[in-house]
Parts: C-alpha cells; structure tokens; sequence
C-alpha cells in the first residue's frame, strides 16, 4: 500500500503492561469538554514488517514507557473552537461536530487562547507516541476494536459508513480508557514533526521537536479513507500550515 494523499499507514504492534482503566470524567472548561486519566505504563509503538501493510515509517518497533496524562474524550468540537475563537472556519457545520478544516498553526492559537482562559492546566495537543498509547487502550490489534474490520463499524466512521462527511463525536463506541473516535471521523493532530522512521525516536513519550521535515504528524484516518488507514499505528502528515475539511485535533492536558 503506497502513501498517497493525506493517508496511509498501517499498525500492529503494542503490548501494555498497565492494569485497570481510566478514572472518571474530569470536565473541561468549555461546552461538552471532557478529559480521563490515561495511565502511565509501557507499550510496544509501530509494527513489525510482518505486518500487513507495513510501512517502513512503523519500524523499527520499540519499547516506550509513559507518564500519567489526561486525554480529552473526544475531538474538539465546533462550539469548543467557537467558545475560544469565536468563528467557525469548518466544512460541515454542526456544534456536536469535530472542528475541521484548521491548520497545526490555528491549533497554537486555540491553544494559547485556552490556557489563558483556564491557567495551569498545561493544554497541548499529544505527542504522537501519547497518542498511539491512547488510541490502543492495552490493545495490540489492528484497531482496539479488534484484529480486522469487523469490529469496526461499532467504533469508526470510515469511507464505508460516512456518508462522504463528518459525524457528531460520541456516537460510535469508545475505547477501553473511554475515548471516543480515536479510528476515523477527523485525523487529528499531533505536537510531534514526522520523521520516515523511529530511528531515535523518545522512549518516554515526549514528541520529537527536530526534523528538517517540515511536516507535522496527524493520526487516526478520517470519514474520506478506507479502514485500513485507521488502523492503531497508521502515521500521516501534513504541512502546518495546511488544512482540510477532514483533519482536527483533540487536546490533552497534565495529569496532576
């Protein structure tokens, strides 16, 4: 399977050695915004060439050991970037709907913006290695709802199930640490600048802040793409400056 587009990309690989879910809700400081307590604990990041569908970007797969985080439950919301912003910038409008069509770059100011409304609480978007670990939820399949793609009707809007558009968040099943959309629906952004391998990468899931890439990491797969580039490990990229009527974020914040 050839990169192509905005996506691509496969999975596998992760073994978590962490017990126990994510504690209850903590609610955010704007409408319909909640983070859970991702745990800390070790995880095996990318896939084996194996694999299939393999990319070289996966490899070579390795240990990584995080910190406690909270993750939001869902992506950002259109009244969530109004609350802050003030305007809409999205294709398929809809308060209940994830914001799209914003660039990594619109992401620092919404950010910035909110961490002045709601001081302390260290909002940023997830290094790509907190992401993978959250998406899995201690899962070392495919997609945490499973090997395949049967499953995956219950937890995705994908090409097959959209309806060529975007869908309110909550509607499909969560993950085991109760997240919300992390297969499909908008790629969502992360902090990390993307590298062609994990040669290097951090091992305690911290992002990687040098590259001469000049691309930005998105994660997840969208309503536009097939399954297979929803899968766990799927990695994408984008110019930061950049967006599309498919692409998001969601936020996390300090565990303590």
């Amino acid at each position: 399977m050839q990169k192509h587009f905005i996506t691509v990309f496969l999975i596998v690989a992760v073994g978590v050695f962490t017990s126990g879910s994510s504690s209850s809700i903590i609610t955010g400081p704007l409408p319909g915004m909640g983070f859970v307590l991702i745990p800390g604990g070790s995880f095996m990041m990318g896939s084996l060439p194996s694999e299939p569908r393999h990319e070289d970007d996966e490899s070579p797969r390795h240990k990584v050991t995080l910190e406690p985080f909270h993750m939001q439950t869902t992506e950002v919301t259109q009244a969530q970037w109004k609350a802050v912003i003030g305007s809409n910038p999205s294709h398929f409008k809809g308060d209940s709907l994830p914001v799209e069509e914003v660039s990594w770059d619109d992401v620092q100011e919404f950010i910035l913006k909110l961490n002045q409304m709601d001081s302390g609480k260290g909002y940023r978007l997830p290094t790509e290695v907190e992401w993978e670990y959250a998406c899995r939820a201690g899962t070392n399949t495919t997609y945490y709802s499973g090997i395949d793609e049967a499953g995956l009707e219950r937890v995705c809007w994908y090409k097959d199930n959209s309806e060529s558009r975007t869908h309110p968040v909550r509607m499909k099943e969560p993950n085991a640490w109760g997240l919300y959309d992390m297969h499909g629906n908008v790629w969502e952004w992360c902090e990390d600048w993307y590298h062609d391998n994990y040669n290097g990468a951090p091992t305690d899931g911290s992002a990687r802040l040098s590259s001469s890439s000049g691309i930005r990491v998105i994660r997840g797969g969208s309503w536009y793409y097939f399954a297979g580039v929803c899968r766990s490990a799927n990695r994408f990229y984008h110019d930061p400056s950049s967006s599309r009527g498919d692409l998001g974020f969601r936020l996390v914040r300090s565990a303590d």
